[in-house]
């Protein structure tokens, strides 16, 4: 079975062609999309010239909405839209803003966005102000200013000084650390303990050792290799 398969398209059908337009396309995508809900057929010229008319309308309406949207393009670039959320009295909302909530904002302005039109480069779960884009065709976008508000007053300040409060006992020990490291040497700071004081001992025993000078062998060698012994006193 051959995997394309080519098609005459008796509607419009999105990011593929319009009515009159002959397309190939995956079998099962044909089989199982295009043909069942009558949006495409074998082609022949017959039916090619039939919807000679129907075509000419369909690209009369495009260019159409393509004046349209670059007018809308023009009017909602550097647009600030203002929306309203739940949240906790952190500012985190409760539920992440959505394309279609974006969509459907701009069309009580009268902006024709369809959800897809939206592109959120982040997931928006907090109060703020964030830059969206708005791209209906691959060559027209414009850029807005969402300003994500909560539903009820918030004293952010006081809580982010309540969170710099909670941090605060949890560096605490790291410096009490270093202050007891510090008292150790300080006149009045407890003795060190027994093995301490071996080791300290064993180290300066270590150290004297290996100051030590060499026996002078010269002095044997001058003498015959011996010592001279005292004579005893009478």
């Amino acid at each position: 079975m051959a995997k394309n398969v080519e098609l005459l398209l008796t509607e419009n059908v999105d990011n593929l062609g319009i009515v009159g337009d002959v397309v190939k396309v995956r079998t099962g995508y044909a089989r199982n999309y295009l043909l069942p809900r009558s949006l495409a057929t074998e082609p022949s010229d017959e039916l090619i010239g039939q919807l000679a008319a129907k075509r000419a309308e369909a690209q009369r309406l495009i260019a159409e909405q393509r004046r349209s949207r670059e007018q809308m393009i023009q009017k909602m670039d550097g647009m600030e839209l203002v929306t309203v959320h739940s949240c906790n009295d952190l500012g985190i909302l409760y539920a992440a803003v959505t394309q279609n909530e974006i969509a459907e904002a701009l069309g009580a302005k009268g902006m024709g966005v369809r959800p897809r039109d939206v592109r959120l480069g982040q997931t928006i779960k907090r109060v703020g102000t964030y830059d969206v884009l708005i791209k209906p065709e691959s060559d027209l976008e414009a850029h807005i200013k969402l300003v994500v508000q909560p539903d009820r007053e918030l004293d952010l300040d006081d809580d982010r000084g309540r969170e710099a409060e909670a941090a605060a006992p949890e560096a605490a020990p790291a410096g009490a650390a270093s202050a007891d490291t510090a008292a150790a040497g300080a006149p009045g700071a407890p003795a060190p303990s027994a093995g301490d004081e071996k080791a300290h001992r064993e180290a300066r025993e270590q150290g004297g050792k290996a100051g030590q000078p060499a026996r002078a062998g010269g002095a044997s060698s001058a003498s015959g290799g011996k010592a001279a012994k005292p004579k005893p006193s009478k």
